[in-house]
């Protein structure tokens, strides 16, 4: 049927108590997270008597010695257990991205030869070359000679400069 939709202030209003709420529920959490600290440090570490002879003072820091070596080894194997459990979880997200797949980066272009790049895929094992200038035909250019009577008369050559100069002169 029609939804009537709610009103600004009355989801503002509800909004804050459900905050107040959850505050509330938050402040309560941490007391009894306290209160469970402090009944089991009661219950696992009760305060010794420190009235009596020497020998009763060395037997109870004997048993808190004891006591500390034996949590220090439960820190430990727990320390060990809790790496071990991270590496997995890093290998298996690991696998997770090589599944999903990865996106590719777009390339840089690179100059190199092939020769270069050869090198670079195959390292030592690359004996070819890939010059590719080596294998095309070595061709002689002709050189066409001049006649000689251009090369003897030089004053020729000076008119005609002259000529050219007063062109670019006039313009």
């Amino acid at each position: 049927m029609a939804d009537k939709k709610m009103t600004s202030s009355r989801r503002h209003h509800l909004k804050s108590v459900i905050l107040s709420i959850a505050a509330s529920w938050l402040e309560q959490e941490k007391k009894d997270i306290a209160a469970a600290k402090q009944a089991y440090i009661a219950e696992q570490c009760p305060t010794p008597s420190t009235s009596g002879n020497q020998a009763a003072l060395m037997e109870i820091c004997k048993k808190l010695h004891a006591a500390i070596d034996t949590l220090d080894e439960e820190r430990y194997d727990i320390e060990i257990k809790v790496g071990k459990a991270n590496k997995e979880i890093d290998d298996l997200k690991i696998k997770v991205v090589d599944l999903a797949g990865v996106k590719k980066p777009a390339l840089k272009k690179v100059r190199m030869s092939a020769d270069a790049m050869l090198k670079a895929l195959l390292g030592s094992k690359h004996t070819v070359n890939m010059d590719l200038r080596a294998n095309l035909k070595q061709v002689k250019k002709e050189v066409k000679e001049e006649p000689a009577e251009a090369v003897g008369d030089w004053r020729k050559n000076i008119e005609d400069k002259a000529d050219r100069k007063k062109m670019f002169e006039t313009s």
